[in-house]
């Protein structure tokens, strides 16, 4: 008989890769389209849509609007950017995301992950908003938040500890999102860090996964993302970074972390890699 330990990662492993989360990118609603129909076709339920670059403002609203009227039975996790959605001021910028936030109960099956977004506006991130929010009247603790393990020891930013703590403090919190990075013995001190803030034990937590191709790595070096540590031996070497994947992937599946694949799925190549990495 197998030990239990076994049999229990084995049971993990086999939830994960059901319900492992994808991110779309796309630039215009028909690669939407064609995006979220090949996610039907593989059976993929859980997806999230960013809020960064071209997907913003107008366009961001439409394309939840265009998810909701014809793609019902998708789980959606909706990034919400403070920065890229700031519209004229921060009064007038909190009750545009207000009206979102209100509005989004009717969204079924979702989810908000609420970031300041690469460049903080003064006086207005994800803090000060859950600190408005949390007078509000009728407000539901249904919001995500984002945890970067290594700004610390690697972007010289020793404060994201502290700023976890005061969106915690809000009690409106439902999941933490883990930043990528490649080193798993930080990951593994600010995991333990943020169980113990976890007082009640009811928090999720979502792990980004980036998938390594050389088209990756080429991108990644021309053009590195910001708040995102990757060592040079992973830049230089697919096979080392390929052993780390399945290094993080098996740390997410012993601490019941749900990964996000955020590098590009949309081919059967590309989504049997992936599903190779889980299974090796």
């Amino acid at each position: 008989m197998p030990p239990l330990f076994n049999i229990k990662k084995d049971l993990n492993k086999l939830n994960m890769i059901n319900n492992l989360r994808f991110e779309l990118n796309f630039k215009d609603v028909d690669q939407l389209e064609k995006k979220l129909n090949f996610c039907k076709s593989k059976g993929i339920n859980n997806i999230n849509i960013p809020c960064k670059g071209l997907i913003k403002k107008q366009f961001y609203n439409s394309s939840i609007e265009y998810i909701k009227k014809n793609y019902k039975n998708f789980n959606v996790v909706y990034h919400y950017s403070l920065y890229y959605q700031y519209s004229k001021n921060k009064e007038n910028s909190y009750l545009e995301f207000l009206n979102f936030y209100k509005n989004f109960n009717s969204y079924k099956n979702s989810e908000i992950l609420l970031l300041s977004g690469s460049i903080k506006k003064k006086n207005y991130d994800v803090i000060s908003v859950l600190n408005d929010l949390k007078e509000e009247k009728d407000i539901q603790n249904q919001i995500g938040i984002a945890y970067n393990p290594y700004l610390n020891k690697y972007f010289n930013s020793p404060f994201e500890r502290e700023r976890v703590e005061q969106k915690l403090s809000s009690g409106l919190i439902k999941s933490i999102w883990i930043q990528y990075g490649t080193d798993i013995k930080v990951l593994e001190r600010e995991m333990n860090f943020l169980h113990k803030e976890d007082k009640n034990k009811k928090l999720k937590f979502y792990g980004s996964l980036l998938i390594p191709s050389k088209q990756f790595i080429a991108r990644f070096k021309l053009r590195p993302w910001k708040g995102v540590y990757i060592a040079d031996q992973y830049l230089y070497s697919l096979d080392k970074f390929y052993s780390y994947t399945k290094e993080l992937i098996s740390f997410y599946i012993d601490n019941n972390i749900m990964p996000v694949i955020e590098t590009d799925f949309s081919s059967s190549d590309k989504l049997e890699l992936i599903y190779r990495l889980f299974n090796s």
